[in-house]
């Protein structure tokens, strides 16, 4: 009887795949955690701040610190890094890729998943608006620390060098971010330790601090302190914003280094510094008790620091804000171009701005839209403290869809049966409503800017879906079989010109719109005829082997399906094989053109959609990107042919 000899990995792989791991853990420190890593700049401030109409007391103190920590590692150790990165499609995650997944898990229902998927999205866009505003303005404030600083830098000021940094970094976004974004991980890695150290070091100010991992300080706090708990509550929240990103760019590191990244580094280095404020203010306060002066809450994070160290505190906190920004603004275009794709949003200009990798891309109508929305709040709100209310919205409501959207997922595509599903997400979902009621109760205060903004994307996600949806079905009702074209051609051929034609059709067996025209004003029929469509499937990449399906009907027409993942931009010429002559029996570049319905839309009140929402859906179909220049099509290869459509 022989033994099976276990094998081991050689010495040399085993070093490159620990490299590799280190590299993509570096990657995610400095793309995944920027946001929830400048928490420690407000999110303590602003929680504590609400307790003292009243006066303060060391409870309060040690009640909010409790919160702020069992946030952390119950909404986002637990229910984010341990649960919810399994969650995942073909690798990715974030709202629209479990969307995606979901929709082809429910079939028939899918309807609500797209509602909620596109709910979580226009919350996202509230999110991408406050968090550059935010975190930059917070970090500038610290100049207030510095006395020799504070003699010459008002509110005013820091408002000012705030802008202009804002402006500088939207105005690069045009470049990409892929010469300068190898620096991000090593400076994370510095701020990580720089404000852990920082907090160790004051932890010894008062010990005893180690006893709000007791959760009954927090339980207390809020029994005790009725509807200003709930305030203080939504402002503790601050502390796990950023919490979306761990799944959201799961696709570009990987779950391990994620994991690996949070639990090595950044998570104990954000509780080393909540437990290192709380610390310093616990001791401040018998301070000031003992000395019979009143105690008033102060910029904690800064206020720890040694007078020489706050300038470069101040710049390390910049350099964090601003990545943690660029992780923002690039998930925002990230998840514009999965919307457009999966039909939630009208056709964009797309660039890439790095060669090498994919998802380097820049929208610049995106990026304009955000900095002007960026720069009226910093120009309103003027303080990163009265920012911070409008803040905790639009982060909760994007992780109450993200619970459901995984609840669906463990539900109807893990197979658990409904009492486990409900079992694993209630919790999650009961401690979601219970953040996102305390954080509607900042409405006036501020919150009502995301819900805002959720609102105006909303509409226009609705009216572009539900236009579309018109107008497609106008086009299914005008349309004929292509199979019985096809046999009424045979019988009676029309006149045939040399050449190849594609026509592009969202319905690739009945007779594009533009097929029709060509036959009814031309009256010709090339040698070689295409059908089109493109399909966008639930997975964020498609293999090159399953790019293509094609199906031959008969020796006039072939109908070609080209499919590409929610994360791919369609470049049809390459993927037709026009670039590589010899992929298709006959179809040469300079002898194909391509033929693509442009219906004109006409707005009637008794049909269709009201009035106002035919005038905005009109406005999104004029100011869409051109079809040929999303398709990578040549405009000198196109020709359009169309009719009029009422919406």
């Amino acid at each position: 009887m022989s033994l099976a000899v276990p094998s081991f990995p050689s010495p040399q792989r085993t070093y490159r795949m620990n490299r590799a791991l280190a590299a993509l853990t570096l990657g995610a420190i400095g793309v995944v955690f920027g946001d929830i890593g400048t928490s420690p700049l407000y999110a303590f401030r602003d929680a504590l701040v609400l307790c003292g109409d009243d006066g303060f007391e060391a409870s309060e103190i040690l009640g909010v610190l409790s919160l702020a920590l069992w946030s952390l590692i119950l909404v986002v150790s637990v229910k984010y890094v341990l649960f919810l990165t399994r969650a995942d499609n073909h690798g990715e995650g974030g709202v629209l890729a479990l969307t995606a997944l979901a929709r082809r898990s429910l079939g028939p229902r899918s309807r609500i998943a797209l509602i909620l998927g596109a709910a979580g999205a226009s919350l996202f866009y509230g999110d991408a608006i406050i968090t550059p505003a935010l975190s930059v303005l917070s970090a500038m404030e610290g100049l207030r620390t510095i006395p020799a600083a504070a003699a010459v830098v008002d509110q005013h000021m820091i408002r000012m060098l705030t802008i202009a940094i804002l402006i500088a970094l939207f105005v690069f976004q045009r470049r990409g971010t892929a010469r300068v974004s190898a620096l991000f991980g090593p400076i994370c890695v510095v701020w990580f330790l720089a404000i852990g150290a920082l907090g160790l070091w004051h932890i010894a100010d008062e010990l005893s601090i180690f006893r709000v991992f007791i959760p009954l300080y927090g339980v207390e706090f809020l029994a005790t302190h009725g509807v200003v708990g709930m305030f203080v509550l939504g402002a503790v929240f601050l502390t796990v914003t950023g919490a979306e990103a761990l799944t959201a760019d799961m696709g570009h590191f990987g779950v391990a280094p994620i994991r690996l990244g949070w639990f090595m580094l950044v998570f104990p280095a954000l509780t080393l510094n909540y437990l290192g404020q709380g610390a310093f203010a616990l001791a401040h306060f018998e301070t000031a008790q003992a000395s019979g002066v009143p105690f008033q809450s102060q910029d904690w994070f800064y206020m720890m620091a040694p007078l020489p160290l706050r300038g470069p505190l101040v710049v390390l906190a910049g350099l964090a804000t601003v990545i943690a920004s660029q992780a923002v603004i690039t998930g925002a275009f990230s998840l514009t171009q999965q919307a457009i794709q999966l039909g939630l949003l009208p056709r964009l200009k797309i660039r890439q701005t790095s060669a090498a990798f994919a998802g380097q891309i820049y929208l610049p109508a995106i990026n304009w839209l955000l900095l002007v929305g960026v720069l009226i709040l910093v120009v309103e709100f003027k303080t990163s403290s009265a920012m911070a209310a409008a803040y905790g919205i639009a982060v909760t409501g994007t992780m109450v869809v993200t619970t459901l959207l995984g609840y669906i997922v463990v539900r109807h595509v893990w197979h658990w049966s409904r009492l486990l599903a409900l079992l694993a997400i209630v919790p999650f979902l009961t401690l979601d409503l219970i953040f996102f009621g305390a954080n509607i109760l900042r409405v006036i205060e501020g919150g009502w800017v995301p819900l805002l903004i959720a609102a105006v994307i909303g509409l226009l996600i609705t009216t572009w879906v539900r236009g579309r949806g018109i107008v497609r079905q106008f086009e299914e009702n005008q349309s004929i079989p292509l199979a019985d074209l096809a046999a009424a051609l045979a019988k009676r051929p029309p006149e045939r010109v040399e050449g190849n034609a594609v026509f592009l059709t969202g319905t690739p067996h009945a007779a594009p719109g533009a097929l029709l025209h060509n036959l009814k004003h031309n009256k010709i029929l090339h040698a070689r005829n295409y059908i089109l469509s493109i399909r966008t499937a639930d997975r964020p990449i498609v293999e090159d082997e399953d790019r293509r399906s094609v199906e031959q009907l008969d020796a006039n027409f072939t109908v070609v399906i080209l499919h590409y993942g929610f994360m791919e931009s369609p470049d049809v010429p390459r993927d037709l094989g026009l670039e590589m002559p010899g992929r298709y029996r006959g179809l040469e570049a300079m002898q194909t053109s391509f033929f693509i319905g442009r219906n004109t839309l006409k707005p009637d009140a008794d049909k269709g959609m009201p009035l106002w929402q035919d005038r905005i859906f009109m406005f999104l179909q004029r100011n869409a990107n051109d079809p040929t220049e999303f398709l990578r099509i040549q405009p000198g290869k196109v020709l359009e042919l169309g009719e009029q459509v009422t919406v």
